[in-house]
This record gives structure tokens, C-alpha cells and sequence, in this order.
């Protein structure tokens, strides 16, 4: 049987794309292979600079490239709004939504909103920013929203009783983990809430696997000496021995956004042993994320905290 790629991504021209932190790692894999169909893609970025090198740098693979930059903060809930109202400021219909962005192995961090750094800028981001943008996709026909977990959901505790890690002793590894594991118990509830409303948007989830990127180290948020040149030293040698490249790893968000045939609820990883790496398939989520009581949960406790409300069962909002 043959392996899906990114030759396998239908035509999409005539179709908008976003995609959260595209201007690196899997996000800029993301945005190249979605421009390479012809979508018109939106690069989400918080930094102008770095937007614009990799708006060239995809110009430069993909001459007929459509793009667009979105400013936009994830860890700062004004920010995600503005981005939001721009977004549909400019567009009417927005067919493909991949929630990448994402950060790691940060110490005790908060965001302007008082959210820990990773739960926050992972998650609640894209919570609220997912929710502000609905108008759009649940009215786009044949409309997904991807969102890009990871193999470390399996090790994570939601912990919603200190969810921005107040009162429990902080892990770096522990609070990724949670956050990855909060991306994919929302994007499972997500769908099982549009199914309720009889929305034509489908959500589904992703993970790359172990990908080369960026992401792994400390660049720009804050040094401990030390301790961070030998955690970055270890990622890069991790990321030459054992990793896939960022394109083999942005392969099952390309899958989920595109192919044929998903269903509301699938996730999409590697089809190599323990999903490290290779090619796409569906991959079963773990028990924790699966279970419907901690997503209820979870979801309102998200609104409480970013105030944006959607599909709540509790209204019609």
C-alpha cells in the first residue's frame, strides 16, 4: 500500500487556510504544502519579521504561493481577539484552521492574562482563538479544524483543579505534556459539539511524531545558564540521531486538514513504531483524552477563563 505524502493533497485552490506559527518547523511545512495546492494561505504569527522570511522563503519553493500574514500573540487573549476580528475583516470563509503554534521547556512562566506560559500560549490560545473564528468555519462547507498534539498527551494530567500550576510543584515536561493533552481532549469535544449543532465543520487532531524543529529549544524565552545550553545540546543531537524532518513531521496535519474521507474526531499520527515517525494513519488517542466527563469539564472551565463562550451546552452561544 502507498504511503500518503504531500502529492496526495487535492486542489485547493479557491480554499483559505490559516495556520498558527507557520513561520517555522511544522507550521512553515504546514503553510508551504497547503500553498503548494493553491490555498490561500494565512500565516498566524506573533513576530513581523520572521512572518515575512518565511512568506519569501515558501514564495521561493512555491512561486504562485497565496499568503497572508495575521499578527497575532496566542499567549495574550487581547491579541488573539484582535487577530480574529482581522481575519474576518478580510475574509468571508475560512476552510482550513491548524492550530500548530506551540512552545516548550520553559520555567514557571505567566502570560499577560495570569495563565501559566505553556497552558496559556498552547491551549488557551487557541481556544479562544478557535471560538472567535467559528462564525467562519462552521458556515464553510466541508470546513477543518486541526489541532496538532503530541505523543506526550499520553504521559499528561489535566489537573483542572490547578490548571495554571498555582499550587503544584512546576515541571517543565509535566506542563507540556498537559497542555498537548488539553489540545487533544478539546479537539475530540470540539467535534462532538459541532456534531450537536449540525454544524458543516469537522475538528480533528494531529501529532508529528518526533519532528526536527525549533520548538525543543530555549531560544528567546528566558536562559538558566547551565542547564539550558545542555538541554539545547541534547535537542540537537536528539533532533540529528532520532528525528524526522520537519516536512516528514507536518505530514499527518496535512493529512487531517486535506484528505478525503476523515471523519469528525479522527486523529492523524505516524504510521512508524510508537508513532515516532513515518508516514500518516489514524492513531488512537488515549483513554484520558477520550473521556467525555474531563472534556466537559475542561471546556468550561476554558470559558470561565479566556471569557469566550461557543457551542456551550449550557447556551446558544
Amino acid at each position: 500500500m502507498a504511503h500518503w505524502t504531500e502529492k496526495d493533497i487535492p486542489d485547493l485552490t479557491g480554499k483559505v487556510a490559516l495556520v498558527t506559527g507557520a513561520n517555522s518547523g511544522l507550521g512553515y511545512a504546514t503553510a508551504t504544502g497547503l500553498a503548494a495546492r493553491g490555498a490561500l494561505v494565512i500565516l498566524g504569527c506573533r513576530d513581523a519579521g520572521k512572518a515575512k522570511a518565511a512568506m519569501a522563503a515558501i514564495g521561493a519553493v512555491v512561486p504562485s504561493a497565496k499568503l497572508e500574514f495575521l499578527p497575532g500573540d496566542l499567549s495574550d487573549q487581547t491579541s488573539v481577539r484582535k487577530a480574529a476580528e482581522m481575519l474576518k475583516s478580510r475574509h468571508s470563509r475560512l476552510d482550513i484552521q491548524v492550530n500548530n503554534a506551540g512552545i516548550m521547556t520553559l520555567p514557571y512562566t505567566k502570560t499577560k492574562d495570569g495563565f501559566e506560559m505553556l497552558i496559556g500560549t498552547n491551549y488557551l490560545g487557541h481556544f479562544a482563538l478557535t471560538g472567535q473564528l467559528l462564525e467562519l468555519t462552521q458556515n464553510t462547507p466541508g470546513a477543518r479544524i486541526v489541532t496538532v498534539t503530541s505523543l506526550s498527551e499520553r504521559v499528561g494530567k489535566l489537573g483542572l483543579d490547578d490548571l495554571n500550576w498555582e499550587r503544584t510543584r512546576y515541571s517543565k515536561r509535566a506542563a507540556y505534556a498537559r497542555s498537548k493533552l488539553a489540545n487533544l481532549v478539546f479537539a475530540l469535544e470540539l467535534d462532538r459539539r459541532l456534531r450537536k449543532a449540525g454544524a458543516q465543520a469537522i475538528s480533528v487532531a494531529a501529532h508529528p511524531g518526533y519532528a526536527a524543529t525549533n520548538i525543543v529549544y530555549g531560544g528567546g524565552q528566558g536562559g538558566e545558564g547551565l542547564r539550558r545550553s545542555v538541554w539545547n545540546l541534547m535537542a540537537r543531537m536528539g533532533n540529528a540521531m532520532l528525528a524526522q524532518p520537519a516536512e516528514r513531521g507536518a505530514l499527518p496535519s496535512l493529512h487531517a486538514a486535506t484528505a478525503p474521507g476523515l471523519r469528525g474526531g479522527d486523529y492523524i499520527g505516524p504510521d512508524g513504531f510508537i508513532e515516532f515517525s513515518g508516514y500518516p494513519k489514524r492513531v488512537k488517542p488515549s483513554r484520558q483524552a477520550q473521556d467525555p466527563q474531563l472534556a466537559r469539564d475542561l471546556w468550561s472551565l476554558s470559558e470561565q477563563l479566556t471569557g469566550v463562550r461557543f457551542l456551550s451546552t449550557d447556551s446558544h452561544g
